[in-house]
């Protein structure tokens, strides 16, 4: 019993590490940003009278955070001048990036909506490329800064920080705009940005290692692509695109054989279930009678600390039992509350259903979070822990947008029964995967 206690009070003092709570503030850093080039500049645009179509035409903004894969091998391998010298290889494009959103930002409130329109558009570009940039850097540094073990809990307090942001550039910026207008209000949260900044100037510089299999990939496919044959000038671009953008493909397939096809399936079916319910979890709760106030309130106060005990507990599950475990137990609980939402559409519908229904769902969508980022955590070589990560982040939601684009029409043919149940069904996939990894001979079956 002793043995037990001192280990769980081991797995829940990895929230008193330094670089796990500095994950709060980098967190906020990253959440900021999104939503002030996207349902909050929706929000400042449509009080402006800008045309609906004009608004929906804004939302492309969000394409960068999308295909960051294609740029995340110039953020691992290229090292800016002079930056690079003072601060190192993260922080250098950490800093980059913040000032970048800053500066974005500070434009945006400096400009009309009425006669500068096509500038808050170009500016909202560059904040969402920097953001975009700004998750590469500081997913690259959680996963360099601690062992594997404490993935989960950095992932927590990414979380934590990243809801935070939310909320304050969410609701926080509605209620400055409403009494000092949405200038003053993108002034004020450019500001707030100088929270990633001073964050970055206190961390220390994850320290990189030179992983000597994969400098050995690399020679090999410079030698096959014969970069030492051709021009100076095209030799440097080939090896440059050898090493940065084939090798770190090649090496992950090496690394883990042919079991890099079962995990790559597992990234992109792990959180189908869920993705897919979330689709229609807000015309569900209208559908059934419950105001909008009622929805934000529960979704809000529930959802959010539900949220943060979610994803806290996953952290200290990695810690205490290691990765694949937790992994297994947030896939079966993500489709398991799926049927909670399945069984509230053939009740009578009331707040506290509806509240219970919520926190069930944010409590283990929160804990299959932490553990999954951790689980891609591990899965990357500190080498090319950027491109890497890039890849499995984009993939983890592209086959469950597609999925969740027939969401509707389940609901609307087959009721919300059944679109519950199904949501439920198809969450099966990944925990079969999961089972099956666990039983392969992989470094990950822990």
């Amino acid at each position: 019993m002793t043995t037990s206690n001192a280990s769980w009070r081991s797995a829940f003092s990895v929230y008193a590490q330094p670089r796990v709570l500095g994950m709060i503030f980098l967190g906020f850093s990253a959440g900021l940003p999104f939503s002030l080039v996207s349902t909050t500049l929706s929000a400042w645009l449509a009080d402006e009278q800008i045309s609906l179509s004009v608004i929906g035409y804004f939302s492309l903004v969000g394409v960068a955070y999308s295909i960051k894969v294609f740029w995340a091998p110039v953020v691992d391998r290229l090292q800016l001048p002079l930056l690079h010298r003072v601060f190192g290889k993260r922080r250098s494009w950490m800093l980059l990036a913040q000032f970048g959103i800053a500066l974005g930002l500070m434009g945006m409130s400096t400009s009309d909506t009425q006669q500068h329109l096509q500038q808050i558009a170009l500016l909202a570009v560059l904040v969402a490329f920097c953001s975009a940039t700004q998750d590469i850097v500081i997913d690259a540094y959680r996963i360099e800064a601690v062992i594997t073990q404490y993935q989960g809990a950095m992932a927590a307090m990414y979380v934590f920080g990243y809801r935070l942001a939310l909320l304050v550039a969410g609701a926080g910026a509605l209620y400055l705009a409403e009494y000092l207008g949405w200038q003053v209000a993108y002034q004020f949260l450019a500001a707030a940005m100088l929270v990633g900044i001073l964050t970055t100037l206190v961390i220390a510089e994850p320290e990189h290692k030179i992983d000597a299999q994969a400098k050995a990939i690399e020679e090999k496919i410079e030698s096959a692509l014969g970069v030492a044959k051709v021009q100076p000038i095209l030799s440097r671009f080939l090896k440059w695109f050898s090493d940065a953008v084939v090798s770190p493909f090649v090496e992950f397939f090496q690394r883990n054989g042919k079991t890099a096809i079962w995990i790559l399936l597992l990234i992109g079916v792990y959180k189908m279930s869920d993705i897919a319910m979330g689709v229609m979890a807000n015309p569900f709760y209208l559908d059934l009678g419950f105001s909008k106030k009622d929805i934000a309130d529960v979704s809000k106060i529930f959802g959010f600390f539900m949220t943060i005990i979610g994803t806290s507990l996953g952290g200290m599950l990695v810690v205490r039992f290691g990765i694949m475990r937790p992994l297994l137990l947030g896939a079966v609980l993500a489709a398991l509350t799926n049927l909670l939402f399945a069984a509230m559409a053939v009740t009578e519908p009331s707040i506290a259903l509806l509240a219970g229904v919520i926190s069930a769902d944010n409590l283990s969508g929160g804990m299959a979070a932490a553990t999954f980022i951790a689980y891609l955590s591990s899965l990357t070589n500190t080498a090319y822990t950027a491109t890497q990560y890039a890849l499995f982040s984009s993939l983890m939601t592209l086959p469950a947008k597609l999925i969740g684009s027939f969401s509707g029409d389940v609901a609307l043919n087959f009721g919300y029964d059944v679109f519950f149940i199904y949501s439920a069904v198809i969450g099966l996939p990944a925990v079969g995967l999961v089972i099956l990894l666990m039983r392969s001979p992989s470094p990950f079956r822990q």
